[in-house]
């Protein structure tokens, strides 16, 4: 796989919507896009805490990830069903408590099954160089950027801006489906 090919692969696997855009576009709605750029850098170590380990022993753990792909999808699945239910259930005011902090962005991100597939599949075939991990991290970033952006475009956000009802409602359903998809994918393959 060449660089512009590897480039190509991982825009179009970041920019699925999935549990870490999910909090960067509530993050962006919540706080700005300005003041969500912050949470770029914890994204992008959490990723690379999962894909730099993986990218770089690929072959040795190939025979061993049939049985950890289905830990790894049900640690995940709960995960983000537990994300789904906290943001149906928080109430933020202006001014208090974010739906989305670092903490919960960095374990949603580690545990994102899309690592696994960056980790094991994607950046192993563009050889796990120099160059291929920081197309990695620029995609990282500009695909987070995106997310935080068109958050930060929704009616009524902004710094400090209560998250209407509906949109988290709306979020915590998708985070709840995604929950089950990713259990079965992993169950299943």
């Amino acid at each position: 796989m060449t660089i512009a090919e590897l480039s190509l692969a991982l825009m179009v696997l970041l920019l699925t919507p999935g549990p870490t855009n999910t909090l960067m576009l509530m993050a962006g709605a919540e706080r700005g896009w300005l003041r969500s750029l912050w949470l770029i850098p914890v994204e992008v170590a959490a990723y690379l805490a999962v894909i730099v380990p993986l990218a770089l022993l690929a072959q040795g753990l190939a025979e061993q990830m049939g049985v950890l792909r289905p830990v790894v999808a049900v640690l995940a699945g709960l995960w983000v069903l537990y994300l789904a239910f906290r943001m149906w259930r928080i109430e933020p005011m202006a001014g208090q408590e974010t739906t989305v902090t670092r903490r919960r962005l960095a374990l949603t991100t580690f545990l994102n099954p899309k690592g696994l597939i960056m980790g094991l599949v994607l950046l192993p075939a563009a050889g796990a160089t120099g160059a291929a991990f920081a197309v990695l991290v620029v995609a990282i970033i500009v695909v987070a950027a995106f997310w935080a952006g068109l958050g930060g475009a929704m009616p009524g956000a902004g710094a400090g801006a209560a998250i209407p009802a509906l949109w988290r409602r709306v979020a915590a359903v998708w985070l709840a489906g995604l929950s089950v998809m990713i259990v079965a994918g992993g169950i299943g393959a």
